[in-house]
C-alpha cells in the first residue's frame, strides 16, 4: 500500500483541524478568565513559589503556555514582572501544559471522544446565538473542545498503518537503531516540528498518535517531548524580538531553563524512563516498553513528571539563572531621540489593560518629570537644580538672576504636545479596544485627565513667564518683589511634589501637598485684597494691578493643577472623588479629545 499525496495533505489537514480546535478552545477559555488571570499574575508572584503555582493556574485555566508566556513577556515588557518573577511563572506554565497532554491522552486514547464530537460542536454552536457574551464565550470553548477531539480522530486515521506500508517502516528503522544517536535525532525533530507548527501541544498531539500506531518506541517519543520542551521557548522570543530589554531577558531565561532541564533529563535519560514505566505500571497500565497503546500515558506521565521535577530543581537557581542572563543580555543606552516620541507606547502594550496602564503611567511620568517640570522651572528663570537642592527658596530666588528668556510656546511643540497626543490616543484605544473592568477604566481616565492638566500647567506659566521677564528687566522693584514671591511658592511646591515622587515619607509629603492646595485657594481672595492695598498705596499701576491680579490667579490654578498631577500619577489614594465633584471641566477634559 502506497502511501501518496493526498494521504499527506489529509494528515496536514487534520493537524490544522486539531490546531484550529486547540486555537478556538484557547482563545474561548482567555475571554471567559483572561482578565481574572492578568489579575492573578500582576499580583500573585510575590516569591517564586507563588509565580510557579500562578504560571500553572494560569495555564491550566486557558490551555496555552503560549499565550501565558506572551502574557509574561508583554508584562515584563511593562515592567508588572521582574525577571526573577517572570522565571517563576513560566516555569508553572510548562508544568500547566502538561494538562493538555493528559486531556488527549484520556480523552482521545483511552476513551474515544469522536462519537461525541461533532455533537458537542453542534450545541456550542446554539450559544453562540446568545447575547450575552459570557455564554457566547462558553459557546466557543465547546466548539473548539470538540473541533479538538475531530481533529485527533482525523490525525490518527490519517497516520499511515506501518505494518501495511513496509517502505515507512524500513525508514524509520534506518533512525531508531542508533542508540542514543537516535535520542538526540529525536530531540531535534520534537524542537524543528514545535518550531514550524508553532504549538508544542500539537507536536505533543503527533507524537502520542505516532506512539499509538507503533512509528516510534517509548524513548524516542520521550526525547521528542523533551525537544518540543526547547521548540515551544521560541514563541516567546519571537515575542519579545520587538520588546525592550526585560522582555528579552524573560524570553532568553524561558530558552534557559527549558535547555538545562533537557541536558539533566538526557544525563539520567534511562534510569528516568525505567523509573516512569514502574510508576506507569504501578497505576494499572502496561509496560510501555512492551506494549505500544500504553506509551501515551507513559508518555504524558514522563512530560507531567520531567516538568514538575525541572521546576522543583530549578527554582533554586532562579537568582542564578537570572544573573546569568542579566549579563548576555545587557541594557543597552538608548539612542538619543527626540522627547516628542514616545517611549514606553507600542502597539504590543495594548494586548492587555494591564500592559496598557503601566505604560500609559510611565509614559505619564516621564512626560512630567522630563519635560513639564523643566519648562515649568524654566519659564519661572529657575534651574531644576537648585530647586531640587537643599537651598533655602529665598536664597535660590536670590542667586537666580539670569533672564532664560524661555520660549513656552517652543518647549511645549517640541516636547510635550505630540507625546500629549499620543498618550490620549493609545488612552482612547485602550478604552475602546479592550475588556476593561470598571476600575481600570477608571485609571485610564485619571491619566487622561493628569495629562489635560499638564497641558494647562504650560499654558498658564506661559502667561506668567512674559511678565516675569518683562519686570525683571524693567527693574521696578515691587513688581519683580511680588513676582519673586510666587516663584517661591513655586519652589515650595515642586519640592513637595519631589518627596511626594520620591516616596521616603509620602503620607507626610501628600499632608504638605493638602495644605499647599488649600492655600492656594484661599490665597485666591487674600491675593486680590494685597493687591488692592498695592494700588491704593500707589505702589503699582493699574496696569501692573492687572497683571498681578491675572498672573496671581494663574499661579495658584497652576499649584492646584500640579498637585492634582502628582496625585494622580504618584498617589495611591484615588483622588477622582475629591476631584470631580469641584471640577465642573472633568467631563470634557477626559473626554473631549474622544
Amino acid at each position: 500500500m502506497e502511501y501518496g499525496l493526498s494521504d499527506i495533505l489529509q494528515l496536514i489537514g487534520a493537524l490544522g483541524l486539531f490546531l484550529f480546535g486547540m486555537k478556538v478552545m484557547s482563545e474561548a477559555l482567555t475571554d471567559l478568565a483572561g482578565n481574572r488571570m492578568r489579575a492573578i499574575l500582576q499580583t500573585m508572584t510575590s516569591n517564586r513559589f507563588m509565580g510557579i503555582f500562578t504560571g500553572f493556574l494560569i495555564t491550566s485555566v486557558i490551555q496555552s503556555s503560549s499565550a501565558t508566556t506572551l502574557m509574561v513577556v508583554s508584562f515584563s515588557n511593562a515592567s508588572l514582572l521582574t525577571l526573577t518573577e517572570a522565571l517563576g511563572v513560566i516555569m508553572g506554565a510548562n508544568i500547566g501544559t502538561t494538562i493538555t497532554a493528559w486531556l488527549i491522552t484520556l480523552l482521545g486514547f483511552k476513551v474515544s471522544m469522536s462519537a461525541l464530537a461533532l455533537p458537542l460542536v453542534g450545541f456550542g454552536f446554539l450559544f453562540t446565538f446568545s447575547k450575552k457574551k459570557q455564554w457566547q464565550y462558553w459557546g466557543g470553548f465547546i466548539i473548539g473542545f470538540g473541533l479538538l477531539f475531530v481533529g485527533l480522530q482525523f490525525l490518527k486515521d490519517a497516520m499511515p498503518d506501518i505494518h501495511q506500508n513496509p517502505e515507512i517502516l524500513a525508514f524509520l528503522q534506518r533512525y531508531t537503531d542508533l542508540g542514543f544517536g537516535s535520542v538526540l535525532l529525536f530531540l531535534l525533530i520534537g524542537t524543528l516540528l514545535t518550531v514550524i507548527i508553532q504549538s508544542s501541544s500539537a507536536t505533543m498531539a503527533l507524537t502520542l498518535v505516532m506512539t499509538a500506531e507503533g512509528w516510534i518506541p517509548f524513548e524516542l517519543a520521550a526525547a521528542m517531548v523533551l525537544g518540543e520542551n526547547i521548540g515551544t521557548t521560541i514563541t516567546a522570543n519571537i515575542a519579545a524580538f520587538v520588546g525592550n530589554f526585560k522582555a528579552r531577558q524573560t524570553a532568553f531565561a524561558h530558552f534557559i531553563f527549558n535547555v538545562l532541564g533537557v541536558i539533566w533529563m538526557l544525563l539520567l535519560f534511562y534510569p528516568f524512563l525505567n523509573g516512569i514505566s514502574w510508576l506507569s505500571q504501578k497505576m494499572g497500565s502496561a509496560s510501555p516498553y512492551l506494549t505500544a497503546a500504553a506509551i501515551p500515558v507513559a508518555i504524558s506521565l514522563f512530560h507531567t513528571s520531567f516538568n514538575i521535577c525541572n521546576s522543583l530543581l530549578l527554582v533554586w537557581l532562579i537568582n542564578p539563572i537570572a544573573r546569568l542572563v542579566s549579563r548576555v543580555i545587557r541594557e543597552k543606552e538608548a539612542p538619543e531621540k527626540a522627547i516628542e516620541e514616545p517611549k514606553f507606547l507600542n502597539e504590543k502594550v495594548l494586548l492587555f489593560p494591564q500592559t496598557a496602564i503601566a505604560s500609559l503611567e510611565q509614559e505619564s511620568r516621564y512626560l512630567y518629570e522630563h519635560a513639564v517640570f523643566e519648562i515649568v522651572a524654566h519659564a519661572l528663570n529657575l534651574h531644576r537644580t537648585d530647586i531640587l537642592s537643599d537651598l533655602k527658596a529665598k536664597h535660590v530666588i536670590r542667586m537666580s538672576k539670569e533672564n532664560l528668556q524661555t520660549d513656552v510656546r517652543a518647549l511645549y511643540l517640541l516636547k510635550v504636545k505630540r507625546i500629549y497626543s499620543q498618550i490620549i490616543a493609545y488612552a482612547i484605544h485602550a478604552q475602546s479596544d479592550l475588556d476593561l473592568t470598571e476600575k481600570q477604566h477608571r485609571r485610564i481616565m485619571q491619566i487622561k485627565f493628569a495629562n489635560r492638566k499638564m497641558v494647562e500647567i504650560i499654558r498658564d506659566v506661559s502667561e506668567l513667564n512674559r511678565n516675569i521677564s518683562l519686570y525683571k528687566e524693567e527693574g521696578h522693584p515691587v513688581m519683580k518683589a511680588e513676582y519673586d514671591k510666587f516663584r517661591k511658592k513655586m519652589i515650595k511646591v515642586l519640592r513637595a511634589i519631589q518627596v511626594y515622587r520620591a516616596g521616603t515619607n509620602k503620607e507626610a509629603a501628600y499632608e504638605v501637598l493638602q495644605r499647599l492646595s488649600e492655600e492656594a485657594e484661599a490665597n485666591i481672595h487674600l491675593g486680590n485684597l494685597h493687591i488692592d492695598r498695592l494700588i491704593r498705596n500707589n505702589k503699582v499701576s493699574p496696569e501692573m494691578a492687572s497683571s498681578l491680579l491675572n498672573d496671581h490667579d494663574h499661579l495658584n490654578e497652576m499649584i492646584q493643577n500640579l498637585i492634582i498631577v502628582a496625585e494622580l500619577l504618584y498617589g495611591e489614594k484615588d483622588v477622582m472623588e475629591s476631584i470631580t465633584p469641584s471640577s465642573s471641566n472633568f467631563q470634557t477634559s477626559v473626554f473631549e479629545e474622544g
